[in-house]
């Protein structure tokens, strides 16, 4: 049996940690719940040193205030002694001044919606909609619980596409640091040579030995117009032009994959709102709101006009023509069978898992694809240095 380390509150608000024995983590839940105790956080214990500084993001703030918010609702806790039980144990600074904050605002006389909405940066739009609809049919708690879920589904999508970003990025990184150093450090001592021993050198030989002098003679004017560039280029794509711009081009080279994560975002978002109780329309718009390309977003956009005139919403985003068949088809029995928010979310679930074997295949054709980008770079300027070496030692002294 595993050993879990927990922390927990009891029903006066006191504040519990230790360990438990268990199988798995759901029996360690059932147990520590059998003591009399709420379960705040369970996991196994961490080996190795523990790290002093904070790697945690708001975004991970957020997810662990909701999923030990929804345990203590969830318990028959009130509302402001729940929060006040979570501004004590919360580890990150600025979650606990927002708790604060919006603990101040309910017992003002502010519904617990509105306070969070005091917090943008902090509880999105989506989140503060679902909270409302939560307060309004009297089922908060479930609503949190439907939150940890999207919170913690949206997390681990995330971080499997960043995972398998990290390898062909340390590729590209060193393969352009051994090429620079190849040109400023390897290649000048081959132009010395040659110099000394005179004689015609290949065009090929004479392109490199000319970026090479221009590399190593002007690298200041270089490296801060490459920063500039980016950073113009960066600011570019954060207009509303340069975004689209911006936008169409991944459509244009990566269709798949923004495909499938825009659908699954849609679907996930969509099916959780309804599913929590927010009013279809309401629904719909949330859901446009996180669909983060701006082609995709006015197409659906569109499409919820039709909606709106009660053209239902199967047929209406078919028009769109930015989600993939398959989605259609099961949302569009989804709508037809009254189950539209099961659908949507099990439409979730099949293109998130089909994102992630996208997301491996393109970076399998991506990673040796660099290889090779670099290889022959590297090949012709070392081809390039032996064609020049051979044709002087034929050269008569």
């Amino acid at each position: 049996m595993a050993v879990y380390s927990y922390r927990a509150t009891t029903f006066e608000g006191a504040i519990v940690e230790g360990v438990i024995e268990a199988p798995d983590e759901g029996s360690a839940l059932a147990r520590l719940r059998d003591t009399g105790v709420i379960p705040l956080k369970i996991a196994l214990p961490k080996k190795g040193l523990k790290k002093s500084v904070s790697l945690r993001s708001s975004k991970d703030d957020l997810l662990t205030f909701t999923t030990e918010l929804s345990a203590l609702i969830g318990a028959g806790l009130p509302l402001d002694r729940s929060l006040n039980i979570l501004s004590g144990v919360s580890e990150g600074k600025q979650i606990q001044e927002v708790i604060d904050s919006v603990l101040k605002l309910i017992r003002d006389g502010n519904s617990f919606s509105d306070a969070l909405k005091n917090h943008p940066k902090v509880f999105p739009r989506l989140y503060v909609n679902m909270v409302r609809a939560g307060e309004t049919g009297g089922v908060l708690d479930i609503v949190l619980d439907k939150l940890g879920e999207f919170l913690e589904t949206a997390r681990e999508l995330k971080d499997s596409v960043r995972s398998a970003m990290i390898y062909p990025v340390i590729l590209a990184v060193t393969g352009s640091v051994s090429i620079i150093i190849l040109l400023t450090f390897v290649i000048p001592r081959f132009s010395i040579l040659f110099k000394e021993m005179g004689g015609n050198l290949p065009v090929s030989t004479q392109v490199i030995l000319t970026f090479s002098a221009v590399l190593r003679d002007i690298w200041w004017a270089l490296l801060p117009a490459a920063v500039s560039g980016v950073f113009i280029l960066w600011r570019f794509i954060e207009t509303e032009r340069g975004a689209i711009v911006w936008d169409k081009l991944k459509l244009r080279f990566i269709r798949e994959i923004v495909s499938k994560l825009e659908t699954a975002r849609f679907c996930r978002t969509m099916g959780t709102l309804i599913k929590s109780g927010v009013p279809f329309l309401q629904a719909l718009q949330n859901s446009k709101d996180v669909i983060g390309n701006r082609i995709v977003a006015s197409a659906v956009a569109a499409a919820a006009k039709d909606v709106k005139e009660g053209k239902g919403i199967a047929g209406p985003l078919a028009g769109a023509k930015v989600f993939p068949r398959l989605a259609l088809s099961m949302i569009k029995v989804g709508e037809e069978t009254g189950q539209l928010d099961t659908m949507l979310l099990k439409v979730a679930a099949t293109y998130e898992k089909s994102l992630k074997d996208s997301v491996k295949r393109f970076m399998g054709l991506l990673e040796p694809a660099i290889i090779l980008t670099m290889g022959l770079v590297i090949a012709f300027i070392v081809v390039s240095m032996l064609v020049a070496i051979f044709g002087i030692l034929e050269l008569p002294f």
